[in-house]
């Protein structure tokens, strides 16, 4: 109850600040529109997990309207590994989160729009949310050919998917969000959600490819403004409620008491990589030294994102069996990580003999570890 009434007054002032003397409408039933003043994927995550947890959806619905600066976000129960590229994401800064609600993948960046439609569980409808959208977009372009499929898709010219969606469904409280690509950079969404990593043996949910195409290069007048306007509106008028939409800060602890912390685990490797379901590695690299190329095949049994067994078969003769036990020995009970496992190595070769030619197999040896990671 004290949360509930911290976060009404606290948007009392946040709508306040943005439209004086107006007042606040629609706190105690009815229906909110709020939107997210950050680009942070995991704030915006943690507005999601803060709602589904404190905000008495009895009587009242919740429209979250949210962008995002560059990120992969991935279902719960997926591999991040077997659905994205990892070493593309870190070389371009991208972001990776794990979200609390199954589906697939997606990508995120200012192009694309996030939206979240909470209700009672008792009054969940994922499809009368996702033909809210496409009236919303038929409204503001009568032209435009969208629909919406038995997957819960939102598809443009009935081959192109623009919005991908999933849901969590508490005990009393539900959520459904989706995405609306507007001007979503393509090359990049395409080469950060295709895995090179081989070998992956996984019953974690894999996502289900499609093509994707913006609204904003059907009609380039469109811009996310507008569709976030123009589904705003849409929203107001079947819930019959106001139309203003309320800014709210997702660090601000006066308006989301606890927020942060729920950002903070969401960011945890615990969280996006440990909730990882249990996953096999098998695969062969070559090692091409001097005048020769050696075949290494590796396999690896990972839970928890940490490796559980390690093997690494090679020719004795090429290196120290003990030195690569000593690396498989290291690497069991280690996070499944280029980072951790570069540590290692580095802490391994300055046990090794001083021995040029030896070391230089070895380095050669773990780099090719690390980029199974």
């Amino acid at each position: 109850m004290v949360l509930q009434s911290s976060f009404k007054n606290c948007l009392q002032l946040c709508c306040i600040l943005r439209a004086p003397k107006a007042g606040f409408r629609g706190t105690a039933s009815g229906g909110l529109i709020i939107q997210s003043v950050s680009n942070d994927v995991y704030c915006n995550l943690a507005v999601e997990d803060w709602i589904h947890d404190h905000m008495n959806l009895e009587n009242r619905q919740v429209l979250f309207l949210w962008r995002n600066s560059p990120a992969v976000v991935i279902g719960r129960h997926q591999n991040p590994w077997q659905e994205c590229n990892l070493k593309l994401m870190r070389q371009k800064n991208i972001k990776l989160a794990r979200r609390r609600s199954g589906g697939g993948t997606v990508y995120h960046d200012l192009g694309n729009i996030n939206l979240t439609f909470f209700t009672a569980r008792k009054r969940y409808e994922r499809m009368e949310n996702l033909k809210l959208v496409v009236k919303a977009l038929k409204a503001l372009r009568p032209q435009l050919n969208v629909h919406v499929t038995d997957r819960y898709d939102i598809v443009l010219d009935k081959q192109y998917k623009i919005s991908g969606t999933a849901a969590k469904l508490g005990r009393t409280t539900a959520y459904h969000h989706c995405t609306l690509l507007c001007n979503a950079d393509k090359f990049v969404l395409s080469s950060v959600l295709k895995s090179p990593y081989k070998g992956l043996k996984s019953n974690a949910t894999p996502s289900v490819p499609a093509s994707v195409k913006n609204l904003f290069e059907e009609d380039p007048s469109l811009t996310c403004e507008m569709l976030l306007d123009a589904i705003a509106e849409e929203y107001a008028m079947q819930h019959q409620i106001d139309h203003r939409v309320t800014l709210i800060n997702p660090t601000d602890e006066t308006v989301l008491p606890g927020i942060n912390n729920k950002s903070k685990e969401l960011q945890t490797w615990e969280w996006v990589y440990g909730k990882t379901p249990k996953f096999s590695v098998s695969t062969c690299f070559n090692i091409v030294y001097k005048d020769s190329v050696l075949d290494v095949k590796v396999d690896m049994d990972v839970k928890h994102g940490r490796i559980e067994a390690c093997n690494i078969d090679l020719p004795e003769q090429w290196l120290p069996a003990a030195l690569c036990r000593e690396l498989v020995k290291s690497l069991t009970g280690s996070k499944f990580c280029p980072n951790e496992t570069a540590a290692l190595s580095s802490t391994l070769l300055r046990t090794c003999p001083q021995d040029y030619e030896l070391q230089s197999k070895w380095s050669l040896l773990c780099e090719n570890m690390i980029m199974l990671m």
